[in-house]
């Protein structure tokens, strides 16, 4: 895949500078999470943030749809939601003597899986085919999804009451996991004098819309990796595997979000190449999710997955 030519790729990130100071209006003292969240779409990924009930995931992913200028669907996860009201189901029409497939809320651009671990095992499931192959499949036939297509999903922490674990198989399905937390003092004093910002989010203009993201992503995934880079993401996959304070280590998909992350950051930052400063700062949304600790080891350093790795794995 040939590089992006630079008027181009420099004319994308400008494009995502502007839509990630749009969001930024709406999310206040949260750049960085908007970056990797930016980060996560332009390289075809799901987003997973986890935190507090009100601390702004679902106005995040509300801002990020209107700026991007997608076909939005909210799903409100909770425990007596079924795979049908996700997926569709298939009715049978007697004038016509056959079934009609009615779509669910998952065909379209921009999903959101609000309060994902509110609904049962097996409702959750019904995200896992879609998101990995953009397809589903119901009453044996197999439809395609719109395109783009990206999921974010809320989820509440697992200790609060009416919550179910999410399983190593969905949680791999997120590129990355986010934590937004509570505002700074001036961002809080700024949110609480200013505008509701779901009202504020009706009059954001768009900044993409469908056809021009996937040309942005296209131009991401060309964005050159060398040698020595792919060395170092080996190098991380390699310990994981090794280190004796992982239950399991990376899988080849986590060592392809990890490069992927990387690419896009790389073209949110104009760059034509990727360095490993750009893996390093995607890790820890792309890793932490991915990686049991073995022990308490980890913890008694006050050391996450990604700090560890940091820590052990030199960079070429």
């Amino acid at each position: 895949m040939s590089a992006p030519d630079p008027k181009i790729r420099n004319a994308a990130t400008a494009l995502l500078d502007r839509a990630a100071s749009s969001i930024g209006q709406i999310i206040l003292g949260k750049d960085e999470q908007i970056r990797l969240a930016l980060t996560c779409l332009v390289a075809r990924g799901h987003l997973l943030i986890e935190d507090l009930p009100g601390v702004g995931k679902t106005t995040l992913a509300h801002a990020f749809a209107q700026v991007m200028g997608l076909e939005f669907q909210r799903i409100q996860f909770t425990s007596d939601l079924l795979p049908a009201d996700v997926l569709g189901v298939a009715v049978f029409q007697r004038e016509q003597g056959g079934f009609e497939f009615h779509p669910g809320p998952i065909f379209s651009n921009f999903i959101l899986a609000d309060e994902v671990n509110r609904a049962t095992p097996k409702t959750q499931s019904a995200l896992l085919e879609a998101m990995e192959e953009h397809q589903v499949t119901v009453e044996g036939e197999t439809r395609d999804l719109p395109q783009p297509f990206f999921v974010i999903a809320t989820q509440n922490p697992i200790h609060q009451v009416g919550t179910y674990p999410l399983p190593e198989s969905q949680l791999d399905r997120f590129m990355m996991r986010l934590h937004l937390g509570f505002p700074d003092k001036a961002a809080e004093r700024e949110l609480l004098q200013g505008d509701d910002r779901r009202e504020m989010i009706e009059h954001v203009e768009p900044v993409l819309d469908a056809g021009k993201l996937m040309t942005i992503q296209k131009q991401a995934a060309s964005l050159h990796a060398a040698d020595a880079l792919l060395d170092y993401v080996q190098a991380v996959l390699e310990f994981t595997r090794q280190s004796p304070m992982f239950e399991s280590g990376l899988s080849p998909r986590g060592g392809l979000a990890m490069l992927s992350a990387a690419r896009a950051l790389a073209l949110i930052e104009g760059k034509d190449f990727v360095l490993p400063e750009h893996v390093k700062e995607v890790l820890p949304a792309v890793v932490n999710h991915r990686l049991v600790a073995n022990s308490d080891e980890l913890g008694s350093k006050n050391l996450t997955a990604a700090e560890y790795i940091a820590e052990s794995v030199p960079i070429p």
